[in-house]
């Protein structure tokens, strides 16, 4: 099979867009043969699909789960077909309304609005204290000064039960002393669990867990491989505005196959 793709690059966030047409059925499947593929380095895989919320253009990822990455290069990707234009309004899959994306071609940049959280709480995980927040189509746990493993992922995946239509979840692991974050995120659908280089939607929930005043709260998340910005607005406690930032780069469209 012969696809037509583009690799783009949102700080470090691999993600390969599909151009043909793929039937829904198909695309866990053919993610998972792109990610396989020798020398990929492709973290994520979101297909181009005709919109039907009266977008400028329409992103459903492989696992039906929204990505906050995946939506500030495809709103790039947008952009670019319309002739360079500073925004543009595109759909992305686990997100119920059109979701707007600001671009700065000449810093080579994109920021996306970004879903509110529906829901914040404190949960604790073989005794470590974090923050679980719900996005709607991804879920978090953030958690400060616990080492990366994938054995504490394990411990702390009952917790997204509660949340049955994510269909994402992840835990945001976050170095106080480094300053640094960590991501590591499944996409059941997709049969993915992925270390990402970078994770928009962990951005922010990062953001949303270390805000706690009225007013803006702004951060770069130095991640393993690129720096997302993630800023958040509060007002009476309750988060009102929220968007992440950062680099994208596209490549040109070219034909693989798997």
């Amino acid at each position: 099979m012969k696809l037509n793709v583009l690799r783009a690059d949102p700080a470090g966030n691999i993600t390969l867009f599909v151009l043909d047409p793929v039937p829904s059925g198909d695309r866990a499947g053919i993610a998972t043969r792109i990610m396989a593929l020798p020398g990929s380095d492709v973290e994520q895989v979101g297909y181009l699909c005709s919109p039907v919320m009266g977008g400028a253009g329409r992103i459903e990822m492989a696992g039906g789960e929204f990505c906050g990455n995946a939506t500030r290069a495809f709103g790039m990707l947008v952009s670019q077909r319309l002739g360079g234009v500073p925004q543009v309004l595109v759909e992305v899959s686990g997100c119920e309304a059109p979701v707007t994306v600001d671009v700065d071609w000449s810093n080579r940049t994109a920021r996306a609005q970004m879903p509110l959280p529906r829901s914040v709480s404190r949960v604790e995980v073989d005794g470590h204290s974090g923050t679980l927040v719900d996005l709607g189509g991804i879920a978090h746990l953030v958690v400060e000064d616990v080492p990366p493993s994938l054995e504490f992922f394990q411990q702390a995946e009952s917790i997204f039960g509660d949340f049955p239509d994510a269909d994402a979840y992840g835990v945001i692991f976050l170095d106080s002393r480094k300053g640094t974050m960590t991501p590591l995120v499944s996409v059941p659908a997709a049969g993915t669990l992925v270390w990402e280089g970078s994770c928009g939607s962990g951005s922010l929930a990062a953001a949303v867990a270390q805000s706690q005043t009225n007013g803006p709260f702004v951060r770069t998340y130095v991640q393993p491989a690129g720096m997302v910005e993630a800023s958040v607005i509060r007002q009476n406690g309750e988060v009102v505005s929220a968007w992440i930032g950062g680099p994208v780069i596209l490549d040109p469209p070219c034909e693989i196959e798997i």
